[in-house]
């Protein structure tokens, strides 16, 4: 080979390693420099809270890789943006239900006197412990109000989500986790800002939480970038391989936004499809002017123009591992109505080939089935039996059949459906699905070997268990909504 096609090819795998395995922290271009509207994970599952079971948890996480001694100002979401969930329940690649998340942040100015002088503190805190809702010590308020819109998104019928103790729209954020000395029992603190709303048209109260979480992804990813410097893959291998390597985002917090809503209320009017699929977005005002910050106020910029979407995830890892570079922008700015402009990237993918080429002499063999039937199932109708709609239009976004049960906490098998757990990835996502393993696996034909969407014959390395060696099961969550576990303290002091 030359040394000019050696090169190319080890700039292609480093490219593919740059883009892959990192959920969707940093994705594309464009989003990279706009953290705070970056979604970074998104899940939907059947709640499986004992009790909760008539229940879906939606989960969308924005704002990637934050380092918990983040001071002075931690993370808050834009007040400019407009992060929104939407569910689509007759399968017509369009939206049905939105739900629109803004933010607002307002500085108290708390005060000091010093030498005669009130002085403005310069902390988001004043020096006494916070433990409840908007306390005298917070010097920085982050709120949030919620729309539900029915139809399509911008021009659909638009209601208020209200608290249901007491019916006000405005709800609050709790500060992120500063220290163990700012704010003594976290998980305490962050629980009092756990809501039951009431939803409009729905007729049970559902859950929401905003805040922020430990960082639920996990993901090799310093091996990864080392052109993919992993264990090969094998069908037979020790069993601590998917426990090999260390998880680069073990350090790291997330900002999430979680609503708990009745299955009834999210699939179609008469319950004749009980499968529902979903995706988040965050958008921007088509214009923004920066002038000189005025006095008390927070930033400086003035927004204007339509909205203009620039993150969009459903599936995880798409727009990392099957989405090509010069389309990555394009994908976090499109609509699932508008897919078949990507549908090469699924029929006809890269990375298995990338795969075999690393680890060919392993028996890594990429299936050859063109048109993969079985990644448009994966991840553009739904598996066929599984959760696919009765009538489905091919588009991305996660799909979930919500007459599935959900299998409790401890009970979860992390490799979801390819391991017999029909409650699991794909047919929906739950904290504790290892998507980075599942993916990989898919990608290279697992699903052949389970006869969904293809044969055995069509996929040589379908039964070969590819792993990034960051594990990932249900055992680091919690057993009730909103599931993630608490941030990590920005203090290392108990």
């Amino acid at each position: 080979m030359a040394i000019t096609k050696k090169l190319s090819l080890h700039l292609a795998l480093a490219l593919l390693a740059s883009q892959a395995l990192a959920s969707s922290h940093r994705e594309a271009p464009t989003i990279a420099g706009i953290p705070r509207a970056d979604a970074t994970d998104f899940y939907m599952f059947r709640s499986y809270e004992p009790g909760r079971d008539k229940f879906v948890t939606l989960i969308a996480n924005y704002l990637p890789l934050q380092d918990p001694g983040a001071g002075p100002n931690y993370f808050q979401l834009d007040p400019n943006a407009l992060y929104e969930i939407h569910v689509d329940n007759n399968g017509d690649a369009k939206e049905d239900l939105t739900f629109q998340f803004r933010f607002a942040s307002t500085n108290k100015n708390n005060t000091f006197t010093v030498g005669g002088k009130q002085v403005p503190i310069p902390l988001v805190i004043n020096g006494g412990a916070i433990n409840d809702v908007n306390p005298p010590g917070l010097n920085v308020r982050e709120t949030y109000q919620v729309t539900v819109v029915r139809g399509d998104r911008r021009s659909g019928t638009r209601s208020p989500v209200t608290n249901a103790s007491g019916g006000g729209t405005t709800f609050d954020k709790p500060v992120d986790n500063i220290g163990n000395k700012s704010i003594p029992n976290y998980a305490a603190y962050a629980g009092k800002h756990v809501y039951d709303v009431k939803i409009p048209g729905c007729e049970t109260n559902a859950r929401m939480f905003v805040g922020q979480r430990k960082d639920p992804f996990v993901v090799n990813l310093g091996e990864t970038f080392d052109l993919i410097n992993i264990k090969a893959p094998a069908v037979e291998f020790a069993a601590n391989a998917e426990r090999a390597a260390k998880d680069e985002l073990a350090g790291k917090n997330v900002t999430t936004i979680a609503l708990e809503v009745a299955a009834s209320c999210l699939t179609a009017a008469g319950g004749t499809d009980p499968v529902i699929g979903a995706w988040t977005t965050a958008s921007l005002r088509q214009a923004r002017l920066i002038n000189p910050v005025p006095e008390g106020a927070l930033n400086a910029s003035k927004e204007g123009g339509a909205w203009t979407q620039v993150s969009r995830l459903g599936m995880p890892l798409v727009n990392e591992v099957v989405i090509g570079l010069k389309d990555k922008d394009r994908f976090n700015h499109s609509k699932p109505s508008a897919d078949a402009q990507f549908a090469d990237y699924v029929t006809n993918p890269t990375l298995p080939a990338l795969v075999e080429t690393l680890f060919g002499s392993a028996g890594a063999k990429a299936p050859t089935n063109f048109p993969r039937a079985d990644l448009v199932a994966t991840f553009l109708t739904g598996v066929s039996g599984l959760n696919q709609p009765t009538k489905v239009t091919a588009a991305e976004m996660m799909r979930l059949n919500t007459s599935i049960a959900p299998a409790l906490k401890g009970a979860q098998k992390r490799l979801g459906v390819i391991d017999g757990d029909k409650a699991g990835f794909p047919n929906g996502r739950r904290p504790g699905d290892d998507v980075v393993d599942i993916e990989l696996r898919v990608v290279m034909g697992k699903l052949c070997t389970l006869n969904m969407g293809c044969v055995p014959t069509d996929a040589p390395a379908g039964a070969l268990r590819f792993t990034d060696g960051a594990y990932l099961d249900d055992s680091v969550f919690a057993a009730a909504f909103p599931y993630l576990a608490t941030p990590l303290p920005g203090s290392p002091q108990q």
